[in-house]
């Protein structure tokens, strides 16, 4: 009998499962085929949605692979289906999908019976690993079963042999014990692989984090330049109301600050985001965040009330990053209003706290979307005719930028129509004289004009900087190669060198060392790149570096640079 079932379960063990393959592309069934075929395993293909039903109902399947994406019936219509056969319940399906998935997407998923997801461009190793492991559960449910069923048997047998053959069964069913302990053995093993797949995902997620940080970085790029021919275009014509290049100028700074939360995004999920904590006031912060969000309120004709404490209300907090709290939900609030609403923003001291409401007549939420509305890339209104824009990453900063600052922000609706209102809870810092840092004097007299190199490989973006420092007064000379930046000084003679940081070739990192030995303070060296982070900032100044702009880089930054004075304008303050 031992044998028996040792035989059983070999013949089991050692035959090949059946794979489902559903996609309406045979190059990607191709290449799930090329894939998987190291398995030895039985694949089966099917184009359609349909075709797969009718497969299911000739045969079983050990797992199904289900493209998200078909035409006529789509993954989730094909997994309801599969799933409400009694006989198919427990079929286990991953879904293949070119697009990022939601969070709610895969909630879908998930109910439907989904045990995991692929994402395309397919990469080998997770997929044979996740389909490996699958089948092998289904093996082993197998092998359990003709297992079950032999024991049944021996256990009928048992009761009607004789007391001698009591033992013999015994024995083979230590056998059978002893087999089981080594399949669970072979189990534990799996599971420590699934962990390491599940490591590989995490790399991946933080190799996506990196991807986004990156993006952001190469955008600002191409904006350097475009702001600056605005700029150039606005010196030259200053009384100029041209409604599009008013238009091009909100749009620009659009863009500019969905780059900036796509960046802190990143920083955040990557843990690179850190506070510059300093004593400030509440009623500052606030009226910071009011200049910010005030262009997208009077887009909208909304009309906004204030009601602050007429005392100073001093917090320890970053001023920068809490007006960007501020400023985000007032830009929620003018965005998801209609024309002409009510937008409020109130404050009041309660106990330790410092509470903040903003409240609009939009188009408010509902319980559902309350509790999701936090979360990263998610739209409260995506439907096509009322569209709102945006990354869908607003609340989402509110709600880190918040929490680093060791409160906690809330949500309020009444309904759909009814409008919001969002709360901010702060710790109240003690009683303080916040003030700015005293500025440092000048270097020379306002209005001087200067001479002024401008160091890019990008032609457009030291070109039309060159062309609008030129407009602000100043000598100015575009240089393009970074090997040629000390004969180009020799020979010019600058006063103020504009330095791009990430050149091919040669860094602006060793041009700037260079420059500081040959020149020592003569110069004064300003680094323009699409890195802002403090420790990108501190780069710069151990490498000489006396200012530090972001890309594009802002206009009266360059202004206060080649007039007011040859150091930073403020010790600390970051440029």
């Amino acid at each position: 009998m031992a044998a028996t079932l040792n035989e059983t379960a070999a013949a089991t063990m050692a035959a090949p499962v059946k794979i489902l393959l559903v996609d309406d592309q045979p190059g990607r069934l191709l290449t799930y085929r090329t894939i998987l075929e190291p398995l030895g395993e039985e694949l089966v293909d099917a184009r359609s949605g349909m075709e797969a039903l009718k497969l299911l109902m000739e045969d079983e399947y050990a797992v199904i692979l289900l493209d998200v994406n078909m035409p006529v019936m789509d993954g989730f219509e094909t997994a309801t289906l599969i799933h409400q056969h009694p006989r198919f319940e427990n079929t286990p399906i991953i879904f293949v999908t070119a697009v990022n998935l939601s969070d709610l997407d895969r909630l879908r998923g998930y109910k439907l019976g989904a045990v995991d997801y692929v994402m395309v461009p397919v990469i080998p190793e997770i997929m044979r690993t996740k389909v490996s492991v699958l089948a092998e559960l289904y093996r082993k449910r197998r092998e359990l079963q003709v297992l079950n069923a032999s024991l049944a048997a021996a256990h009928r047998e048992l009761q009607a042999e004789k007391a001698q053959e009591l033992e013999r069964l015994n024995a083979s069913l230590r056998a059978a014990n002893a087999e089981l302990e080594l399949r669970n053995r072979e189990l534990l093993a799996e599971n420590k692989e699934r962990t390491r797949a599940e490591r590989r995902l995490r790399e991946a997620d933080q190799r996506k984090d990196e991807f986004l940080a990156t993006l952001a970085h190469e955008l600002r790029n191409p904006l350097a330049p475009l702001q600056n021919a605005l700029a150039v275009r606005r010196l030259r014509a200053p009384d100029d109301h041209d409604p599009l290049l008013a238009m091009m100028e909100r749009q620009l700074s659009l863009l500019v600050r969905m780059i900036e939360d796509l960046l802190d995004i990143a920083r955040i999920t990557r843990g690179k985001l850190t506070l510059r904590r300093a004593s400030t006031l509440l009623q500052d912060v606030i009226a910071a965040a009011v200049d910010t969000a005030r262009p997208l309120i009077e887009e909208g004709g909304h009309t906004l009330h204030l009601a602050l404490p007429e005392s100073p209300v001093p917090l320890e907090a970053d001023h920068a990053r809490l007006a960007q709290v501020f400023a985000n939900l007032l830009n929620n609030a003018a965005k998801y209003s209609d024309a002409k609403g009510r937008i409020e923003l109130g404050a009041a001291l309660e106990g330790d706290e410092v509470q903040v409401w903003i409240r609009d007549s939009g188009i408010g939420l509902t319980p559902e979307q309350m509790e999701t509305v936090f979360e990263m890339f998610h739209q409260v209104d995506t439907t096509v005719e009322r569209s709102r824009g945006g990354l869908g990453i607003g609340l989402t900063l509110v709600q880190r930028l918040t929490e680093m600052h060791g409160g906690r922000v809330e949500v309020h609706s009444d309904g759909p129509g009814r409008g919001s209102t969002f709360r901010v809870r702060l710790p109240h810092a003690a009683a303080t004289t916040a003030s700015s840092p005293p500025a440092a004097p000048a270097r020379d007299t306002a209005g001087a004009k200067r001479r002024v190199l401008i160091v890019d490989d990008n032609h457009d973006a030291a070109d039309t900087l060159a062309m609008m420092v030129r407009l602000l007064g100043h000598e100015t000379h575009a240089v393009y190669d970074p090997k040629t930046v000390e004969d180009e000084v020799s020979a010019f003679g600058p006063e103020i060198v504009f330095l791009d940081v990430g050149m091919p070739g040669r860094s602006g990192y060793d041009v700037a060392r260079a420059l500081r030995d040959l020149h020592g303070s003569a110069l004064v060296i300003v680094a323009v790149t699409g890195w802002g982070q403090p420790e990108d900032r501190q780069r710069t100044l151990e490498a000489g570096f006396d200012h530090h702009l972001v890309k594009p880089p802002d206009i009266q930054a360059i202004t206060d640079i080649c007039s007011k004075g040859l150091r930073p304008l403020a010790e600390g303050t970051p440029q």
